[in-house]
């Protein structure tokens, strides 16, 4: 019972990053916003303050009681609340985001995990998707499901610490262009991604890459492929703020390169990359230098901008 009844009570709080995606200033801002929001109603769940977390649910808001029932809005969520926390002392949830997608200027719909752990009892973990509209300025909880999901949970929740490459990046200067594109695979299962590099006018190489969480290494790996029949392998450690991945490829030629990339998360809409420890066929190159990595749509508007 705990599990039906809890999906009408939560939406996310335990964020495992700090940064999200997004499409421009305006949807960073509202991603914040319900991200806040939802540590806000968790943390009142967590306290057991029936008042303070139903405030958080929209007017038309449906809460699915413990009666199977649904009680709409604030006021009749309150005693149902009152009712559940009376019943399921000591209840705590942990909840991890792992996609955040704004429908419109006043609806979005994110999707993510929770875990449910009772006094003396075993976790419990639960994959949902939860709306929320605004209203009067504010991002409100309208509606928590449940979902069937044929992925691990921690499969879900490893490869949500990523989540902030999800979207369309450029590295552009004056010699030509590097685009990259990062879209979830079905079920959550992996992260796929693809990329082009441009000199000038002409496209000088474009390949695909696979990420994923090796369940029995423990972490998290990628491969890549690209159009010079060059392929490799890449596994990738945290590191402050950001990652390291340790890369081992094959060219098209036959020989063996080896690198360490390096990403730092700057804010919400850039990145650093940097190669270092470059080796092919055990001849050292010069590093790769830091560059600065960002979304396509917040480039667009500073250079519209600039205009």
């Amino acid at each position: 019972m705990v599990r039906r009844v809890a999906l009408g009570l939560i939406v996310s709080s335990f964020v495992l990053v700090s940064v999200v995606s997004a499409k421009d200033a305006g949807s960073n801002k509202d991603e914040m916003a319900i991200r806040k929001v939802i540590e806000s109603y968790v943390e009142t769940f967590n306290r057991g303050d029936a008042g303070a977390a139903a405030s958080h649910w929209s007017r038309d808001g449906s809460y699915l009681t413990q009666a199977g029932e649904h009680a709409k809005g604030p006021d009749k969520i309150r005693p149902a609340l009152e009712k559940f926390f009376a019943e399921q002392k000591g209840i705590q949830v942990q909840v991890a985001l792992f996609d955040v997608q704004r429908q419109s200027a006043d609806r979005a719909v994110t999707k993510g995990f929770a875990v449910f752990q009772r006094p003396g009892e075993e976790k419990e973990e639960i994959l949902f998707t939860a709306t929320h509209v605004k209203e009067k300025g504010t991002w409100k909880l309208f509606q928590v499901e449940e979902e069937e999901s044929n992925v691990p949970l921690a499969t879900i929740a490893k490869l949500g610490e990523l989540e902030w490459l999800i979207g369309d990046w450029v590295d552009r200067d004056d010699s030509g262009s590097v685009e990259t594109t990062f879209r979830w695979a079905k079920d959550y299962s992996f992260i796929n991604g693809t990329f082009r590099v441009t000199a000038g006018d002409r496209v000088d190489l474009e390949g695909t890459q696979v990420i994923g969480w090796d369940p029995v290494a423990k972490r998290i790996r990628s491969w890549i492929f690209d159009t010079k029949a060059g392929f490799g392998e890449g596994a990738w450690s945290r590191a402050d703020n950001g990652w390291t991945v340790k890369v081992k490829s094959t060219l098209g030629t036959g020989e063996k390169a080896s690198s360490m990339n390096i990403y730092r998360l700057v804010d919400l809409n850039s990145f650093t990359w940097q190669s270092v420890s470059r080796e092919v066929d055990g001849e050292v190159l010069p590093y790769i230098d830091e560059v600065t990595v960002v979304r396509k749509n917040a480039q667009k508007a500073k250079t519209e901008s600039d205009k």
